[in-house]
């Protein structure tokens, strides 16, 4: 399987190229679903108390510092549809970020994969709402071109920055706030 996979991340990052070009810039933020409870079936898992908490913080952080064209995409899980609606504003649904996701599913539905999305999405940005391990994946292939499992904590955001330079995109890491920080 890992060389499937290997395979399907060489297809992403031609197409991140390809989507790209003739983009001056896209910001990606990603916001992993605040504390939730234990339990089955797991789309239905609520915020706890803490996590309605966490919540708040990181809208409040999010309300304040990033940008007010904020595109915003969310997981059909209950805790997940609880984190956003922390922030107050409207936001869309989208099952390509439900639990089951994988990265190149949150790639094209941010509009990172397909050049007609990006292009109307050039020098805007787009807040994710999701789960583990597909934002850790998602940040690992971004900043370091390669499958990876990295750690992101409940209720953290992380802010990307893709920019085409020299044929190629280059993507920056702006911020990553964790509940704890606030």
């Amino acid at each position: 399987m890992r060389g499937r996979s290997q395979w399907i991340y060489v297809r992403i990052k031609e197409a991140l190229i390809n989507g790209f070009r003739g983009i001056d810039f896209m910001n990606l933020l990603l916001w992993r679903h605040a504390e939730a409870e234990d339990g089955f079936p797991d789309d239905t898992r609520r915020l706890t108390p803490r996590g309605e908490k966490q919540a708040r913080k990181v809208a409040d952080w999010i309300n304040t510092h990033a940008p007010k064209d904020l595109h915003i995409l969310v997981s059909p899980a209950v805790r997940c549809q609880q984190t956003a609606k922390a922030l107050n504003r409207s936001f869309v649904t989208d099952e390509r970020l439900s639990t089951r996701s994988h990265s190149a599913g949150l790639l094209a539905a941010c509009g990172w994969l397909d050049r007609e999305s990006a292009q109307s999405l050039q020098n805007t940005s787009v807040l994710i709402v999701g789960h583990q391990p597909t934002l850790g994946q998602t940040i690992a292939f971004l900043m370091s071109g390669t499958e990876d499992y990295w750690s992101v904590k409940k209720s953290s955001v992380w802010w990307l920055s893709g920019k085409v330079r020299d044929n190629g995109v280059r993507i920056g890491l702006k911020s990553v706030i964790t509940p704890d920080c606030l």
